[in-house]
């Protein structure tokens, strides 16, 4: 037929050549929407072959080709071909995927390698198969069950932008004769995958060769072809006769040479002879199952259905009894987290045909050995607690399990191919093997031959058998006699599921980076020799996951290991470098090591060395990080593990540029060339600010700047040098690297502009203040040209290049191009801004010591000792003080001692014994110090492996130290912070330094920050907690935010039963009671307030929601049940305690987090004192804990009750802030001191709190109110004012009983028990001073008298006595049960009577009880009314209860004085309307 593409295509698409060449318009700029079909559907067993014509560079990815029954002619065109939907089937990679989901992981070629000229064939063929086609050969079948009518898919993705159709014709007739055999003999007889995979130029050679020298005419085809057939002999290693292997043609007999010194083993346990004739008789799943055992992939593939519903019935066992030393292994394919526990295996004696199975196979109480867990069960009975180091629990989706029942009885497990050794003896001759999917484990496959990862470990097993030295360095197998020749450090082809290995072995990848985080680990070829660095640098990195590049040695061989997901999950013989810290065999053995690998990017280099005398050290970018590992052994392997962001890395193997081993420095001043690309050291301390562009990377300890994407982009890649240029100075720079692909060049200036107060535009002539730039031959300021023509091009220089800038005393400014200075470019440039004045060091110092130079330069002047300076004024928040080192003197061991210390340099005395003789012993006062790679406190040991050693500096290094805003202490090594040294510093210190042992003379090169304006300054956490007294009057400014909280959301990794939705701001746990943890993204910000709402609880359980924060980076956390498990760094608010670590440390602090009912606002805070506070509905709780460490993660623990929760992101106002009307500000200042407290007027609840939708008893009081259908005029509108008074709000509101109010102030109670709606005040009412003078009582009333009272709007009344009324009863009719008035209204002033407390004023005398039913739950309930009423002082008596009442009503009034008596009129106002419902 004729091959043609459809009209139809990608919209960026372009046909030509009769639609037979496609091609991708604008193929640097986008990757996708290339997609192409073929003309007509497909026939039968025609190949639709393409070309690849053009491929870039600029993307990953490349061709996808398959089918899809979606006609072109009406198909709306997806961006890539994996997102054709109804009937497709793309192989991607080397992945095959239907319907955009993978069906196929590892498969054929790998597309995304082949480069142009190499042909690519998709086809049906006649028993609806599908078969990719690579350069002519069949890949074999990529999916099966096609539908007839089908159309080629062709997509132009990534680096592929242009193909060609070839043909769409049958494949050669010698290879349909081949195929079309090769299908009737296995349908006669089914051979293993492994057998017809052989040579078909040749047979397989039935013999081993005495020798494998080419002497014997075995060549190095020969033996792979070899080995490649020899691999057929099972791990039994059993001997029987040779067999033959059928074959599509007859090849040539094996070459000369071959002895018959070893008969090749036949017994595969998937292939034997019968009669001659080959039979499957492969390890399959026999058809008989568990219940819930789904069989697929020819009984390979078992699967759990449900596997969310049920955790058990799922039983599988093999289709035969096992052979003696016959490996029956299996490939875990998927787990779930729901359950506990994991797959079981072992082995019975029961037939699977007569077995009827159990739900599990440890229920099975005869002839069975399980392996569950990390234990040995026998009949159901555990005979071995501690079989292995490995816990079957905790195997991942991928890892292999295996067992063999060797010839002589014993059982052995297998773990990643590792031997765990005898499990059980004398087991029986006849048993089958047995799966049991269990709880977490969902799918597994059984594991042939074909395996590449098996093939390969057995092609070593028999190459080590006949060679010793075969298997363990590749110069064994190296014809060549040289062995002076160092063998290349490169990276071993056996690499992750996920990893590629190109570029000769020096380059190792993840192709599908963004796809997947983890499986790709790669080893190096060969053991790393002693004192030999092995370095990669990263060349790429995807910004979609956490974590990144790990590095590391191990013991293990990569020829014979079954590689794990991630190397930190290897058990034995391992040490890895991950984030800062360091791990042996899957435990952290130091938390904080060196820089933090999870913070390089492109560009940056890690390295590792095990040096002769066993230790280990690792470099980041040519830097020392340390000895991180002790009595390492030797023949190592170097190990990278591409986790996460780092997606590419490449080995530098040019040992000239690797800087020596910490122990070889030799003496003097060794300092290397500043372009060097490792270089530690260089003689000025110019560098790049740490600030830049977003597209800019500045590696090689701030020396190096790149552009990252610089073939996608071309500009934001602004930097700037690390501080200002003296008078002089000369900053150069040498061009590394260019690109052909963008007009335009290098740009080059001065700017006056700080880097901290800039915000990088895409240019710097896009700057219009204080900014001189050449760009071209252009001299321009603030974004204009003020000169053209200037004596050099910047646009015509090419790599190597040097360009320099200097201002001159006068303020000209100089360009110098490779040393040439090109004359004055513009005049008038302001002196250097530097940010401050020098340090200085201060006049107080240790005996041996001069301070000259205008107190920047000390000089110890004899001894070793008495050095110790200190700096001139105390160190501001986040300030530097730093020194470069002058001068040695190698006589001395020791060196520099930095830190800070609280010692004031002013208070030491005046005489020669003053000061100590070493920093060591300054201990007057608190001292924090680095000595080493030590960091002490007092001279106590704090922390071991801090950062470089400080014994290694040398001349020209400089050493700083700040105290950061996070009250933590940094040390900087040449510009570089080494990392927080210490934590919860004091803000009041000094920088203090000790010139000790070699460390003559330093000179400061550091100078003060300016001081922040008040608008600059961050708001600070006020110590004014408000009193739920302060709830009379809402003021507009509390119904705003002055600042924005930085969203937070829930982080992806959490426990397994929690639910994340809603952009991951809420969290449902949706199953069980615990395994609820959560931690968020991102790490809480101080002074920020993190809040979460309880949305559901469940009252099935007990307990609830626990809040708290965590210090340990959460991305790869593994979390326990529930909190109170942590036992790191972990602070925990618990029902009403505080815990730490799981220790109480704190009882009675706040509320009982378990009473706390839906609705509730709880919030955490860390104050800049880095101390923990507990928000209820807005309300601090006061101090939790201190010495809180930064960063840390809030915690939240969806336990027991608490079901559901949701962060509060909108309308957060920052704990601290300042509100913006000035109106509010005036109001929020209305405060009087009474008795030594302050309090406010104008306090209002959170906007976000509103009881109404959270307290069950407030609703039914509303429900009770309502029924009194009073006019709703009489109640203020907004409804925050409403506050409910029962046991649960109050507490969660942290009200006290009893607050002052008035001049002079007197006490009253809170109404505990009822509920309060606010009513509207008469707006004539001077509110400001009724609210500030009057005091508050209230007032018991019957519910026929409230229309009365709030028509009159105050108490008295001269026509009506309220107390003049007595109850009676009427019938009920789903109604409130209302008192009638039986007496007449006295002529006369009616006396008041009123309460401080309700304890009084809610007596049954005063407040009589009705009846009502609830329309809700129609039930009856009992209510009382009252008012809360502000009274006017000197307007009322106090005096004796009036009841006749001996017991004290309220322990804060005595009842000589608890009721209040009014006659004037006017001198009370009805602030509240009182309920109570029992």
């Amino acid at each position: 037929m004729a091959a043609e593409l459809h009209p139809r295509s990608g919209k960026l698409i372009g046909l030509s050549n009769s639609n037979r060449t496609a091609q991708r318009n604008q193929p640097i700029q986008e990757f996708n929407h290339g997609l192409v079909l073929s003309r007509e559907p497909l026939r039968d067993r025609d190949v639709f072959t393409v070309r690849i014509d053009k491929k870039v560079n600029s993307w990953s990815g490349s061709i996808e080709i398959g089918v899809t029954a979606l006609d072109p002619a009406t198909l709306d065109f997806p961006s890539s071909a994996t997102g054709l939907k109804g009937g497709s089937w793309i192989v991607s990679g080397y992945s095959v995927l239907r319907d955009g989901r993978s069906i196929l992981e590892e498969y054929g070629r790998d597309l995304d390698q082949l480069g142009e000229g190499d042909l690519v064939g998709i086809q049906r063929d006649t028993q609806g198969n599908l078969h990719l086609w690579v350069n002519g050969e069949d890949c074999g079948v990529a999916a099966t069950g096609l539908p007839p009518r089908l159309w080629a898919v062709i997509d132009l993705y990534g680096k592929c932008t242009q193909i060609t159709v070839v043909s769409s014709e049958p494949p050669p007739s010698d290879q349909e004769t081949c195929e079309d055999s090769e299908e009737q003999a296995e349908a006669a007889a089914p051979v293993s995958q492994e057998v017809s995979a052989l040579p078909r130029s040749q047979s397989r050679p039935d013999k081993f060769p005495n020798s494998l020298g080419t002497e014997n005419g075995f060549g190095e085809q020969d033996l792979s072809d070899f080995v490649n057939s020899a691999i057929l002999s099972a791990y039994s290693n059993s001997v029987s006769e040779p067999m033959d292997v059928p074959r599509c043609s007859q090849g040539s007999s094996p070459p000369e040479g071959l002895g018959a010194s070893l008969t090749v083993a036949t017994n595969l346990g998937s292939v034997s002879p019968v009669g001659g004739v080959m039979t499957n008789d492969a390890l399959l799943f026999h058809e008989k199952c568990g219940t819930l055992i789904k069989l697929s992939n020819n009984n390979k593939t078992a699967e759990r259905r449900r596997p969310l519903d049920e955790f058990n019935n799922g039983v599988v066992m093999t289709n035969r009894p096992l052979r003696d030393n016959e490996m029956f292994e299996i490939r875990i394919d998927k787990l779930v987290d729901k359950w506990s526990g994991s797959i079981e295996i072992g082995v019975t004696t029961h037939n699977p045909n007569n077995l009827d199975y159990p739900a599990t196979m440890t229920n099975l109480r005869s002839g069975t050995i399980m392996m569950s867990g990390s234990g040995i069960l026998t009949n159901g009975k555990g005979t071995r607690r501690e079989y292995c180091e490995f816990s079957l629990d905790e195997l991942q989706e991928g890892d292999h399990i295996g067992l063999m029942r060797k010839s002589n009885g014993a059982l052995h497990f297998y773990i990643n191919g590792i031997d765990q050794g005898v499990a059980a003896t004398q087991t029986p001759t006849i048993v089958y093997g047995v799966v049991d999917l269990y709880g977490m484990a969902v799918k597994v496959t059984i594991v042939h031959n074909h395996n590449h990862s098996d093939r390969l470990r057995r092609n070593n097993a028999i190459m080590r058998a006949l060679s010793p030295d075969v298997g363990r360095s590749r110069t064994a197998l190296h014809l060549s006699t040289d062995s002076d020749v160092p063998e290349r450090l490169l990276f071993h082809s056996n690499c992750g599921q996920k990893a590629a290995i190109i570029n000769d072995g020096k380059t190792a990848l993840r192709p599908h980076a963004t796809d997947d985080f983890n499986h790709g680990v790669v080893l190096s070829s060969r053991p790393l020799r002693s004192n030999e660095v092995f370095q990669v640098r990263i060349d790429k990195m995807v910004d979609k996951w956490a974590g990144s590049i790990e590095i590391g040695v191990t013991t293990h061989n990569p020829a014979y290991l079954q590689l794990p997901s991630t190397m930190t999950n290897l058990r034995s013989g391992t040490w890895m470098m991950t984030g800062n810290g360091v791990m042996h065999n899957g435990t952290t053995i130091l938390d904080e090591y060196g820089h933090n690998l999870d913070r390089l990017k492109a560009g940056d280099t890690v390295g590792v060395v095990r040096k002769d005398d066993g230790s280990l050290h690792f470099f980041v970018n040519g830097v020392a990080q340390g000895p991180a590992a002790w009595n390492v052994p030797p023949n190592v392997y170097a190990v990278v593990d591409l986790y996460g962001q780092a997606a590419q890395a490449t080995i530098m193997d040019d040992l000239a540029d690797l800087p020596p081993l910490p122990d070889d420095v030799s003496e003097g001043n060794n300092q290397l060339s500043p372009v060097s690309p490792c270089s530690v050291m260089s003689a000025t301390d110019l560098r790049f600010h740490h600030l830049h562009g977003n597209n800019a990377v500045i590696t090689n300890g701030g020396r190096t700047a790149l552009r990252q994407n610089c073939r996608s982009e071309f500009n934001d890649a602004i930097v700037i040098s690390n501080r200002c240029l003296r008078d002089g100075e000369l900053f150069e720079i040498v061009i590394q690297k260019m690109v052909d692909r963008w007009s335009g060049s290098i740009e080059a200036g001065v700017t006056a502009i700080r880097p901290e107060d800039l915000e990088f535009p895409n240019t710097m002539t896009d700057i219009d203040y204080d900014t001189w730039m050449l760009s071209g031959t252009a001299i321009m300021q603030d974004g204009n040209t003020m000169r053209n023509n200037y004596g050099c091009d910047l646009d015509s220089l090419t790599t190597g290049s040097r360009i320099g800038m200097m201002r001159s005393a006068s303020g000209d400014l100089h360009y110098y191009i490779n040393g040439v200075d090109q004359g004055v470019a513009c005049s008038g440039l302001p002196p250097g801004k530097v940010p401050g004045v020098a340090h200085r060091f201060h006049s107080k110092h240790g005996k041996n010591i001069l301070v000259q130079n205008d107190g920047c330069q000390a000089i110890r002047a004899g001894g070793f000792s008495h050095g110790i300076v200190f700096s001139m004024k105390e160190l501001k928040s986040d300030e530097l003080f730093e020194v470069k080192i002058d001068q040695v003197d190698d006589q001395w061991s020791g060196s520099l001692h930095i830190g800070l210390t609280t010692l004031q340099p002013s208070d030491i005395p005046c005489t020669t014994t003053g000061l100590s003789a070493s920093l060591l012993e300054l201990r007057s006062k608190v001292t924090w110090l680095v000595t080493g790679s030590e960091v002490r406190r007092n001279g106590i040991l704090q922390k071991q492996n801090y950062g470089c050693s400080l014994d290694r500096l040398g001349v020209g290094n400089r050493v700083g130290v700040k105290r950061c805003s996070d009250d933590t202490m940094h040390i900087l090594i040449d510009g570089e912070d080494m990392g927080p040294a210490a934590t919860a510093v004091a803000k009041n210190v000094y920088a203090v330094l000790d010139l000790y042992g070699k460390i003559t003379s330093i000179s400061i090169v550091s100078s003060t920050v300016l001081e922040e304006t008040e608008s600059t300054k961050a708001p600070s956490l006020s110590s004014d907690s408000c009193s739920e007294e302060e709830e009379e009057e809402p003021t507009p400014c509390e119904m705003e935010s002055s600042l924005a909280v930085k969203t937070m959301e829930f982080l992806e990794n959490h426990g397994k039963n929690i639910l994340l939705s809603n952009q991951n701001f809420t969290a449902t746990r949706v199953s069980s009671y615990n395994q609820g943890l959560l931690v968020t993204s991102q790490p809480l910000p101080r002074q920020h307030l993190f809040q979460v709402q309880i949305d559901r609880l469940n009252p099935t359980w007990t307990s609830s929601l626990s809040l708290g924060v965590i210090g340990n980076c959460p991305e790869r956390f593994n979390f326990p049940s529930t909190a109170c498990c942590l036992k790191r760094s972990t602070w925990l608010v618990q029902r009403d305690s505080v815990f730490h670590n799981s220790l109480k440390i704190c009882e009675n602090y706040g509320p009982n987090l378990d009473t706390c009912p839906e609705g509730t606002l709880l919030g955490i805070l860390v104050d800049g004192n880095n101390c923990l506070h507990l928000y209820v509905n807005g309300i601090d709780q006061g101090l939790a804990a201190q010495d809180i460490p930064n960063p840390c993660f809030p915690l939240v623990d969806l336990y027991g009750q608490c079901e559901q929760v949701t962060i509060i992101t909108n309308h957060v106002q920052a704990v601290g802030a300042e509100p913006v009307d000035t109106r509010c500000q005036a109001d929020m200042e209305k405060a009087d001191m009474v008795d030594g407290i302050k309090e406010s007027v104008c306090w209002t609840p959170p906007p976000e709190v509103n009881p109404m939708k959270t307290c069950e008893y407030q609703a039914l009081c509303t429900r009770f109110k309502d029924l009194l259908t009073l006019p709703d005029g009489y109640f203020n509108e907004d409804a925050k004012l409403n506050l409910c008074y029962c046991e649960s709000c109050h507490k969660l509101r942290g009200d006290e009983a009893y607050y002052k109010r008035g001049e002079p102030p007197r006490d009253y109670a809170l109404p505990f028990g009822w509920c309060r709606f606010a009513l509207r005040i008469n707006p004539r009412s001077d509110m400001a001073n009724t609210f500030k003078k009057w005091h508050i009582a209230y007032h018991g009333c019957s519910v026929g008298t409230l229309r009365t009272t709030l028509d009159q709007g105050e108490l008295v009344s001269g026509s009506l006595s309220i107390f003049s009324v007595a109850p009676t009863k009427v019938d009920v009719q789903n109604e409130y049960t209302e008192t009638e008035e039986n007496s007449a209204p006295e002529r006369e002033a009616v006396k008041v009577k009123l309460s401080p407390t309700m304890r009084y004023s809610g007596l049954e005398a005063f407040a009589p009880k009705v009846q009502f039913r609830d329309p809700r739950s129609h039930r009856c309930h009992q209510a009382q009314v009252a008012f809360q009423v502000c009274v006017h002082p000197g307007s009322y008596k106090v005096g004796s209860q009036s009841l006749g009442i001996v017991e004290a009503l309220d322990p804060r009034f005595s009842n000589s004085e608890i009721e209040w008596i009014t006659k004037e009129k006017g001198g009370t106002l009805l602030y509240g309307l009182l309920i109570r419902v029992e």
